[in-house]
C-alpha cells in the first residue's frame, strides 16, 4: 500500500512572525502626579510613544513610598522604592539599587532618559553593561535645582560649574542627545558640552489646545472668577518663575485698566505672594486657583486675555506654547527660550522690569483689535510645535541608534 505523501509547505506561502512592537524604556526622577514641565512632558511622550504602537514602560520615583509596577494609560510605570526629601517635603528621592534586574526583564530596544539625576545615571548605567543603545534629553537648568537644596546665592555660580561637569560626565554616554530648543542646544555647548545635541520641540497637542467660540465669561465662571480682564499664568509658583515680578506690575496696570492676575499651579512661594499681594493692595486682584487637572488645562486658558510667563529658567516652557494653541497674546521675559516664543504674538520684558511688564500688558488689555491679531499669531506659531510630528522624530532617532 502507497504511503501517504505529506506537502512540503511553500516557503514563500508562509507568512513571516510578526514583529513585536518597539520596545522602549522611560527613566526620569519625576513623573505625574508630579507637578512640573519635566513630569508632564514625559507622561505626554510615553502615552503618546504608547498610543502609536509602541511597548513604553517608564521608571521613575515611587510618589507614595513603597515600590510598584502598574499598566496607566497604556504604559508600563515602575516605580522605585522613595523616601521624602528634607529640603523639600513635597518632594521624594529613590536611591535605586543597580536597575540591571529590571532592564533584563523588559529587554528594552532603546533606553530615553529624561535625566541625569538619580533614576537617570542608574538606568543608564544598567543600559550600558545591557548594550542598549541610551537616549538622552536634557530639561536641567542649575536655576531649577537652587531654590531645592537652599543653596546660598554667593555660592550658586560654583555649585552651577559641577552641576554641569556633573552633567557633561554622564550624558557623554549617551548615543544621542536631544534638548527642546536651539537656544537649550545652545547652553549645553556654552557649558563645555562637546557632543551634538538636536533641539526637538516638546510639541503640544493640537488638538486639545486651540481657541475657543464660547464666551469667556463661561470659562471664568468654571473658576469663580470675577468676569473682567485676566492676566494668566499656569506653572510651579516656585523661585525661578519670578512671580513677584507679575503681582508687583498689577497696581500699576490696574492705574490704567480693570484687571485681574490668576495663577494656576502650587509651589513653595503661594504663601509669600499672597502676603505681597495684600502688602501692595491688590490682595483681591489676584486669584490663586491651585492645581487644575491637565484636562481642565484648556477651559482655564479660555478664561484668560493675556498669558504672562516672567520665568528666567525656561528651556522652552509648554504652558507658553499651550497658551499661544489657545490663541493667547503672550507677554514674556526675555530670558533663555522665551524668546523663540515670543514673534509678533506678543511681548518680552526684561527679568525684573516691572514697569515694562505693566506696561506691555496695559497695551494688550486695553486694545481689543491688537489682542485679537497678537492672538492669531500665537496660534500660528504654535502650529510647528504638533506633538505628532516630536513624537516621530523621536521614533526616528530610536531607529537610528537601534542600528
Amino acid at each position: 500500500m502507497a504511503m501517504p505523501l505529506h506537502r512540503v509547505p511553500d516557503v514563500a506561502a508562509v507568512s513571516p512572525a510578526p514583529e513585536r512592537p518597539r520596545r522602549v524604556l522611560i527613566s526620569t526622577d519625576t513623573y505625574p502626579p508630579d507637578v512640573n514641565g519635566a513630569a508632564y512632558f514625559t507622561h505626554r511622550l510615553a502615552t503618546g510613544l504608547a498610543a502609536r504602537g509602541n511597548e513604553v514602560h517608564v521608571v521613575c520615583t515611587s510618589e507614595a513610598g513603597p515600590a510598584s509596577a502598574d499598566v496607566i494609560d497604556g504604559v508600563v510605570v515602575h516605580r522605585l522604592r522613595s523616601a521624602p526629601l528634607l529640603v523639600h517635603p513635597t518632594m521624594r528621592f529613590t536611591v535605586p539599587a543597580r536597575l540591571d534586574r529590571l532592564v533584563a526583564a523588559i529587554r528594552p530596544d532603546v533606553l530615553h532618559t529624561q535625566g541625569h539625576f538619580v533614576v537617570g545615571r542608574a538606568a543608564m548605567a544598567a543600559a550600558r553593561r545591557a548594550g542598549v543603545p541610551i537616549v538622552a534629553t536634557n530639561h536641567f537648568m542649575p536655576d531649577n535645582l537652587f531654590q531645592f537644596v537652599h543653596i546660598p546665592e554667593k555660592l550658586r555660580a560654583r555649585a552651577g560649574r559641577l552641576a554641569w561637569r556633573d552633567f557633561n560626565r554622564i550624558f557623554n554616554r549617551a548615543d544621542h542627545i536631544t534638548t527642546p530648543t536651539p537656544l537649550a542646544a545652545k547652553l549645553l555647548a556654552d557649558q563645555g558640552f562637546e557632543r551634538e545635541v538636536e533641539p526637538v520641540s516638546c510639541g503640544i497637542d493640537l488638538t486639545r489646545f486651540h481657541p475657543h467660540a464660547e464666551p469667556k465669561s463661561w470659562a471664568r465662571k468654571a473658576f469663580d472668577l470675577p468676569d473682567r480682564p485676566t492676566v494668566l499664568f499656569v506653572g510651579r509658583l516656585d523661585e525661578e518663575k519670578r512671580l513677584d515680578e507679575l503681582v508687583r506690575a498689577l497696581p500699576l496696570v490696574l492705574n490704567e485698566t480693570d484687571a485681574q492676575v490668576a495663577l494656576v499651579g502650587k509651589g513653595n512661594q503661594r504663601e509669600e505672594l499672597e502676603r505681597l499681594a495684600r502688602r501692595i493692595g491688590v490682595g483681591d486682584r489676584v486669584f490663586f486657583l491651585g492645581f487644575v487637572a491637565d484636562e481642565n488645562l484648556p477651559q482655564a486658558l479660555a478664561a484668560a486675555d493675556v498669558f504672562a510667563m516672567p520665568g528666567v529658567a525656561e528651556l522652552q516652557s509648554i504652558a507658553t506654547l499651550e497658551a499661544m494653541a489657545s490663541g493667547l497674546p503672550v507677554v514674556a521675559a526675555d530670558a533663555m527660550a522665551l524668546p523663540h516664543l515670543v514673534a509678533g504674538n506678543g511681548y518680552l520684558f526684561q527679568p525684573g522690569d516691572v514697569i515694562s511688564l505693566a506696561r506691555h500688558l496695559i497695551a494688550v488689555l486695553g486694545d481689543d483689535d491688537l489682542r485679537a491679531g497678537l492672538g492669531k499669531a500665537s496660534r500660528e506659531l504654535a502650529l510647528t510645535h504638533d506633538d505628532q510630528s516630536s513624537l516621530a522624530r523621536f521614533e526616528r532617532i530610536y531607529q537610528e541608534v537601534v542600528r
